[in-house]
């Protein structure tokens, strides 16, 4: 991919050739269902170590992904490992430098990324995903390829065959601890399509928060929900251009806490020059209980905030672009023995939001999905157990995941955001400490301190 940025030649806006689709029996090394960021990271990393791999995309490229459109540093790393950061930068994208924050009041504090990791490129980006996904979808792909593997789009998959023989109906509940992955049945061509059957005894589920690998796993062997809506959240999204304050391909992407949405926020990211990623989010329980539609939410913010309707009064929607979707929270359950939630049985992984994984505080789920991805891919070539890597996941990413979770349940409360931004809008110091927060881990780990909050906001 050798085309200059704002080339013509969109490459995510064409369709992509995967060849043939493998015949039906055929066996893999290790099946991936799901060709989003951590279903092509997973295929691309077994790829490489030699296995021969089969990936399942349920839908055919050109295709869109509703998402908030961030890739953060956490990301970038296997970005660059997979060989797709340069694919970025030859096509439009907005380099991100910083997060401005705003509370309920008005107060607003910007968080500036890493000097350093901006100068190297290192510190984020915004971009559509039907342009990430397709970039990185294109690369992994030919890895998958390139070492003997196959690569089917439009496939519908039915069923995980486990080694009992029982496939779809109901094995009883806790069965799973004798169950072994087998393979899958997976329809192509659309409703009228043809099944096939392919084999193989390692599986990971990356198909998003309707995976048929998950619910197979979750619900069929398990007995256990799949969805928890107190950890679920409802998201939609819509695409601006000639939006105020945004006409730049370099800058800051912008979370707002808004009495009229809280619990949940506003957000307005850049992803290219004069086009805007403009979105809404809240807990599905907490909507529920308020009866309010996010679109309608959204367009009164839109419409009659003071802060915002000036910024819109000259800006265009783009026609087609104003979707929902679903994320699933990485939150702990308190019922759950397993946490967050299940993602691993014999001969099968969980990864990204199939896992249950997206980031409960700031909605982020690509950099988790691709940590996954990467660890699934290294677990099966390791041959290491599905308890290890259930494991594995939660210790790399749980405490994140819990400080997420515990600063998303302050961020319901007005007068704390309230308090909270107005200290940090007059005290540099918090402000640094805000940036350390969002680029350093060891950083997150003082959230767990009381004493470190108090002094840093009080003295």
């Amino acid at each position: 991919m050798s085309e200059a940025k704002g080339s013509a030649e969109r490459v995510w806006e064409q369709p992509i050739d995967t060849g043939e689709a493998p015949k039906s029996g055929e066996v893999f090394d290790a099946i991936v269902v799901g060709g989003g960021p951590g279903g092509s990271a997973a295929a691309g990393y077994l790829a490489r170590a030699g296995k021969k791999v089969l990936l399942i995309e349920k839908d055919v490229w050109p295709r869109d992904k509703v998402c908030g459109d961030a890739v953060g540093g956490k990301s970038l790393g296997h970005v660059a490992d997979l060989g797709v950061k340069a694919d970025i930068e030859s096509t439009p994208h907005f380099r991100v430098t910083g997060i401005v924050f705003s509370s309920p009041n008005g107060s607003r504090v910007r968080v500036p990324l890493p000097e350093e990791a901006v100068e190297k490129l290192e510190a984020g980006y915004a971009l559509p995903r039907a342009q990430f996904d397709a970039l990185l979808f294109i690369r992994c792909q030919q890895m998958v390829r390139d070492a003997g593997g196959a690569v089917i789009q439009g496939g519908d998959v039915r069923t995980v065959l486990f080694d009992d023989g029982n496939g779809g109906d109901d094995p009883g509940e806790g069965a799973g601890d004798a169950r072994h992955a087998a393979g899958i049945t997976v329809r192509i061509g659309g409703r009228k399509g043809k099944e096939f059957t392919f084999h193989s005894k390692e599986v990971i589920g990356a198909g998003g928060y309707r995976c048929p690998v998950a619910k197979s796993v979750v619900e069929e062997s398990y007995n256990e929900p799949m969805m928890d809506r107190d950890h679920y959240c409802g998201g939609y999204r819509e695409y601006w251009t000639n939006v105020e304050g945004c006409g730049e391909s370099t800058g800051d992407i912008e979370i707002h806490f808004v009495d009229s949405v809280n619990p949940g926020y506003f957000w307005i990211f850049p992803v290219s020059e004069n086009v805007v990623n403009v979105g809404i989010g809240m807990i599905m329980s907490l909507l529920d209980k308020q009866k309010k539609k996010l679109k309608a939410l959204q367009a009164d913010v839109i419409a009659n905030h003071p802060k915002f309707k000036d910024r819109f009064a000259n800006a265009e929607m783009v026609p087609g672009s104003a979707k929902g979707w679903q994320l699933p929270f990485g939150s702990p359950r308190k019922k759950s023995k397993k946490q967050p939630r299940r993602s691993s049985m014999n001969g099968i992984r969980l990864v990204g939001d199939a896992a249950s994984l997206v980031d409960p505080f700031s909605g982020e789920g690509v950099g988790n999905a691709l940590v996954t991805g990467e660890m699934a891919a290294r677990h099966i070539s390791e041959g290491k157990t599905p308890q290890e890597y259930q494991d594995e996941v939660w210790k790399v990413l749980g405490p994140e995941l819990i400080n997420s979770f515990r600063m998303q349940k302050l961020s319901r409360r007005s007068w704390l955001l309230n308090w909270f931004f107005g200290k940090a809008e007059n005290k540099p110091a918090l402000q640094e400490i805000m940036t350390e927060m969002i680029a350093s881990k060891e950083a997150q780990e003082d959230l767990h301190s009381p004493w470190f909050m108090m002094k840093t906001l009080f003295f």
